[in-house]
């Protein structure tokens, strides 16, 4: 006959438990060395998004209107007369020329080491005061050590009956048909030709 602590004790074994218990999940924490891992590559990574961020701001730029490197809008009402001298627009850095052939946007800026040349209407042309380089009113190269004649900005006029013309690939001048009134000029700043070799 078995004692009374041994049939509590055969009762205890036989019952199952109720509570079942979990294995315990043990988070241990980072070591120093980890700790660096994440905080240089966090470093790391934020650099370089602010590099791309700032390269992509770069590459591709946004100009306002009426700013350099924007579109430049010119009022018709101060083009110059056909074979007049060309009128300077400073803050486009142009000289806006309007020819037989027709209406020209011209960068003031000498194509041989980046001087300004002025034009000089004694002689009915533009001379660089560096090194001596002269063009024609329509920026053609005349002589001096310039590699080529003067650089053209892309240049669109819009008529008052909603027909536009634009520069052409070779940058020549855009002809402005008799009879027809020009309601609007925008010179693309950011938008250069390369003027005509020689």
């Amino acid at each position: 006959m078995a004692t009374t602590s041994q049939a509590v004790e055969r009762a205890s074994v036989a019952r199952p438990s109720t509570a079942t218990t979990e294995p315990a999940v043990r988070m241990d924490a980072p070591t120093r060395r980890e700790f660096m891992y994440y905080i240089w590559g966090a470093s790391i990574a934020l650099l370089l998004g602010q590099a791309t961020a700032g390269l992509i701001w770069f590459v591709f730029p946004r100009f306002r209107e009426g700013e350099f490197g924007g579109i430049f809008p010119f009022d018709p009402a101060d083009l110059p007369p056909v074979n007049a001298a060309p009128d300077w627009v400073a803050g486009g850095r142009f000289h806006v020329s309007n020819t037989d052939d027709g209406l020209l946007a011209l960068y003031g800026v000498c194509t041989h080491l980046g001087c300004l040349p002025k034009w000089v209407a004694s002689n009915v042309r533009f001379e660089c005061p560096c090194h001596g380089s002269k063009f024609t009113r329509n920026g053609t190269y005349i002589e001096g050590p310039a590699p080529r004649g003067l650089d053209r900005f892309r240049t669109t006029i819009v008529f008052t009956d909603g027909t536009s013309a634009e520069t052409d690939e070779t940058g020549g001048p855009i002809p402005i048909p008799d009879g027809k009134t020009i309601a609007e000029i925008r010179v693309n700043t950011g938008s250069k030709i390369l003027g005509p070799g020689h």
